[in-house]
């Protein structure tokens, strides 16, 4: 007994496509060679739909073309019809019409074809013009609305334009200010590092120039620290005295008959007295250099 024939393999679905779309472009091109092109998933899948869509357009177009002639039959049809009952019943026949009655009757078919009615009557053809009227006026309401939707965009569009403009121009200003204040600020920067490595280059001439003059002799109290620190304390007794000098100038305006005001006024210049001295003393105590 003979074996079983085996079950043929299934295709795989690229495969299918790929033997469908070969056909086609061989179909197109005839006996001219087929382009060359990289066969993949992607190239042929969409080839396989613009093969598809050329289809569906071809079957539109038969149905289309059938429609058409079916419905010159039905004029021609009509046609013969109308012409049998002219010539039986007027004696007229296409050659009997005068040009001006032909040029008539070939308007009357070609409005006809152009209106796509089903026949020549002026119902068909009233109806015909008022669905023509009737698409008109949607097509120009539409129409305007596009217009009035166009320029409205537009407006929009414009006022973008101008915002972004003056955007860039804000932004342009904004980096030229910030370069300006950049540029100061670096130039300050410069400056105070100046200064600080000014400062710290006179301080460490200063402590040399002190350390050789200690050196050479020189008392410790004469420092630039020293002398500063002197002038400070100085300054703090000239602050203490200032106020009991005030009150021994209010005390010399007192009557001098008042003995208590003689106890007071020399008490008071007893103590300013004393402070003198020790301020004296102090001033005295500076180790300022001859001249």
């Amino acid at each position: 007994m003979a074996a079983a024939a085996a079950p043929e393999k299934a295709r795989d679905p690229f495969e299918e496509k790929l033997i469908r779309v070969t056909l086609w472009l061989k179909k197109i091109y005839g006996d001219m060679p087929i382009p060359e092109y990289e066969v993949n998933e992607r190239t042929v899948d969409i080839l396989h739909e613009v093969m598809e869509f050329n289809e569906e357009r071809d079957k539109d177009v038969t149905l289309l073309i059938e429609d058409m002639k079916d419905r010159a039959t039905k004029y021609e049809e009509g046609a013969k019809y109308w012409q049998d009952i002219l010539g039986e019943s007027l004696g007229l026949s296409e050659g009997s019409l005068s040009l001006e009655a032909n040029k008539d009757l070939t308007d009357l078919v070609e409005s006809a074809l152009d209106l796509n009615v089903e026949d020549t009557s002026l119902t068909s053809f009233y109806s015909a013009i008022n669905n023509m009227t009737s698409e008109l006026y949607e097509t120009k309401s539409e129409n305007e609305e596009l217009e009035l939707e166009l320029n409205t965009l537009t407006k929009k569009l414009t006022s973008a334009l101008v915002l972004e403009k003056k955007l860039e121009e804000d932004i342009e200003k904004l980096k030229e200010s910030q370069e300006a204040e950049k540029a100061e600020a670096e130039i300050q920067l410069k400056d105070l590092k100046f200064l600080e490595n000014k400062s710290v280059d006179l301080k460490i001439r200063i402590s040399d120039a002190e350390e050789k003059l200690v050196a050479m002799g020189m008392d410790q109290s004469l420092t630039h620290e020293a002398l500063m620190k002197s002038s400070e304390e100085l300054a703090a007794l000239e602050k203490e005295i200032e106020p009991l000098k005030n009150e021994v100038a209010s005390y010399h305006d007192l009557p001098l008959s008042i003995p208590l005001a003689r106890v007071k006024v020399e008490e008071a210049r007893k103590e300013l007295q004393a402070l003198e001295e020790e301020f004296t003393r102090e001033v005295q105590a500076l180790p300022f250099e001859k001249t």
